[in-house]
């Protein structure tokens, strides 16, 4: 079927049929919805690369990942799909597994497909070379920052989101207040550290040790980094580790010390990894990165910059906080 037998059929000519179906404003409704009819009926499906020869745009984007598999670009995937697809925008995905020279045979593959645009996601929330001096259409970084300032990056707030948990502890009157979070290399690591002591500090407070235990992302270092807490500063009343692994391993190392979570000591993490937080015993108080709303977020300024409207710098996404029992319910008011 073709246009003409659309237009035909709906008994308008082939001008109006087109515009009718590329949703121009100047069709009147009720005809715009006898073409959409017509079309609907012919199961008319209009030539893609036709189109795309008219508008200039294929209406394709190219979606670069270094990290296709991990637990964190599975969710912004799939926000980012779901705005492309309504939208009507059809996305190719590729991963370059953390290889440069994979990662630029891609770049080449996508600007030969004549995609649109482009989205690079990041693996961890962190600094990333810029790529956009190879990639003549719009690109908007996602989980990771462009070295360039003159680049689009969409963040997960890390610091906003800390707040949001020691806010929430210092409001259920914990007073004695560790931290166990990863690696200091790691900037979310060490983002999430200046928004807990700005919270402290606003609450006459000070960290249980001092410091933050710097370790790794693991159950194992929570555990081990607990038994030391509990053993060296048995006053302590609340944990805030840095993800959700860490404190699984904290409040099993607790549990095992004869701490009652949440009556003697509060334990809350970060990621809201749903297998993790929600099967832990008890279920964990985490922050939630709102990672397909992250993806969401990318899509929308890529398509702002597609109308001409591009935007630089950085955007910080909000983070929420998920209550559940590991820090139990708010105190009662005196």
């Amino acid at each position: 079927m073709t246009l003409t037998d659309v237009a035909r059929l709906a008994g308008v000519s082939v001008a109006t049929a087109s515009k009718a179906l590329n949703a121009r404003g100047e069709v009147a409704p009720d005809t715009r919805l006898r073409v959409l009819q017509a079309a609907n009926q012919l199961s008319f499906q209009p030539n893609v690369l036709a189109r795309g020869l008219i508008s200039g745009r294929t209406r394709t984007i190219g979606l670069l990942t270094d990290e296709l598999g991990g637990r964190f670009s599975i969710p912004i995937l799939l926000g980012a799909e779901n705005a492309l697809g309504n939208e009507q925008m059809s996305v190719l995905l590729c991963d370059a597994r953390g290889d440069a020279i994979r990662r630029q045979h891609y770049i080449r593959t996508l600007l030969a497909r004549q995609v649109d645009g482009f989205i690079i996601l990041g693996d961890s929330n962190d600094l990333r070379p810029s790529l956009s001096r190879d990639i003549p259409v719009p690109v908007v970084y996602v989980y990771g920052q462009s070295t360039d300032p003159g680049d689009l990056s969409v963040l997960a707030d890390d610091e906003g989101g800390a707040r949001l948990a020691m806010e929430h502890l210092v409001g259920l009157r914990r007073r004695h207040i560790a931290h166990i979070t990863g690696p200091q290399s790691y900037r979310a690591a060490r983002d999430r550290v200046t928004g807990l002591q700005a919270v402290l500090a606003e609450a006459g407070l000070s960290l249980v040790g001092g410091e933050p235990l710097y370790g790794e992302w693991s159950q194992r270092w929570g555990r081990h980094a607990a038994r030391m807490l509990i053993t060296a500063h048995p006053e302590i009343d609340a944990i805030f580790c840095g993800n959700d692994q860490i404190a699984a391993g904290a409040a099993q190392a607790l549990q095992e010390h004869g701490c009652r979570i949440p009556d003697d000591v509060a334990v809350i993490g970060y990621d809201n990894w749903e297998e993790m937080a929600a099967d832990c015993r008890p279920p964990l108080t985490t922050v939630d990165l709102n990672l397909e709303q992250l993806g969401a977020t990318a899509v929308m300024h890529l398509f702002s910059a597609l109308d001409g409207t591009p935007s630089s710098g950085v955007i910080r996404q909000p983070c929420r906080l998920v209550v559940r029992e590991s820090t139990g319910p708010l105190p009662q008011q005196a």
